[in-house]
């Protein structure tokens, strides 16, 4: 990376729920919950809380019954994925007025390539026109590459701005726990922690072989360099494409019967190949989710003999599936996901 060239990571604060929060001013300062039909007596978990809600413990993918337990006074709103993806599109239109190059990630968040020399100055000039343009807050990490600009934002949020570089990441990351790293979740860090390897600086001075050995000869060595802080500096103006679509549906009442489960996943399986053909891409793969009472989760996939848009193709596949599932639990979720090829 030449000198003032920057990565920036521009990360949404608590974006669906601020979403609602714009359109319903009166929920400002209050706990707002967001997930399923925002019924807290239906099964559904929670898509995303306010800040106020997390104080109680709410947190995404909480059930909504557990959520209304631990924050009585909360606001349950419905999911309106149509809402989010409107302002998302504002967002994102927001930071293309910048002379800069922006790699969108998802709904609420975006790398920004820029070539400045006041990359503090920029992120505020960011900050300030999403705030006019949305009325939302946003908070920014800079970094000398991707890997360190977003785990800045950790440290930015809520709404403000965070540099971590070369210069500072030992200072900063050496004594956190590894999965304070993008990429490492609570399975991963338990796994390194069985190995010895507590904190960021011990991953990172761990020896590659050992790392390869126990952990793959992709995965290991790559969880030292995300240890020392390396990561891509090429920011692409590449639009954001979706890996997969998916369907799924909680039950109000558990599903006890194999043919009622077939019924449902056919149904999802339909819903999901309107998604596909409405993407202009053929599925590659067919994924089928089931959670079983009181609420444990298995997958099982398939890669398709050769892509497709057909919907009995899709349908078929997802039902082959659920022979590989035991069924001696009542169901209370089925899901069913269709992923594309991915781009070069």
């Amino acid at each position: 990376m030449s000198a003032g060239d920057w990565v920036l990571h521009v990360d949404l604060d608590q974006f669906i729920a601020a979403v609602e929060v714009a359109r319903h001013p009166e929920l400002r300062g209050k706990p707002v919950v967001v997930g399923g039909n925002g019924d807290p007596g239906e099964r559904a978990v929670v898509a995303t809380a306010s800040y106020e809600a997390r104080e109680f413990g709410v947190q995404s993918g909480l059930p909504l019954r557990l959520a209304a337990k631990r924050c009585p006074d909360a606001v349950f709103l419905p999911v309106d994925k149509e809402a989010y993806e409107e302002v998302s599109e504002r967002v994102m239109a927001t930071l293309r007025s910048f002379p800069v190059v922006v790699e969108v990630l998802g709904w609420d968040e975006a790398f920004v390539g820029a070539r400045t020399d006041d990359p503090e100055g920029l992120a505020a000039d960011i900050r300030r026109r999403v705030a006019e343009t949305t009325g939302l807050s946003c908070s920014v990490g800079i970094g000398d590459n991707k890997v360190r600009a977003k785990i800045a934002t950790g440290f930015a949020k809520p709404a403000g701005t965070y540099r971590l570089t070369r210069a500072n990441w030992v200072e900063v990351m050496a004594d956190l726990p590894t999965d304070a790293l993008w990429g490492i979740g609570r399975k991963t860090a338990k796994k390194l922690a069985e190995a010895g390897l507590t904190t960021v600086r011990h991953l990172g001075l761990a020896d590659p072989d050992e790392l390869a050995a126990r952990f793959g000869p992709t995965m290991g060595p790559w969880y030292r360099m995300l240890a020392q802080g390396a990561g891509d500096t090429q920011v692409t103006a590449t639009p954001y494409v979706a890996r997969s679509r998916s369907r799924e549906t909680t039950f109000q009442t558990d599903l006890t019967d194999r043919a009622a489960v077939d019924e449902q996943v056919s149904v999802l399986a339909a819903r999901v190949a309107e998604d596909v053909l409405a993407e202009g891409r053929p599925a590659v793969r067919i994924g089928v989710k089931v959670r079983f009472k009181p609420f444990l989760t298995f997958t099982r996939s398939l890669t398709l003999p050769a892509p497709t848009r057909e919907r009995g193709e899709i349908e078929r596949a997802a039902l082959s599936l659920l022979d590989r599932f035991e069924w001696t639990r009542p169901v209370r979720l089925l899901g069913v996901r269709a992923e594309f090829e991915r781009a070069d």
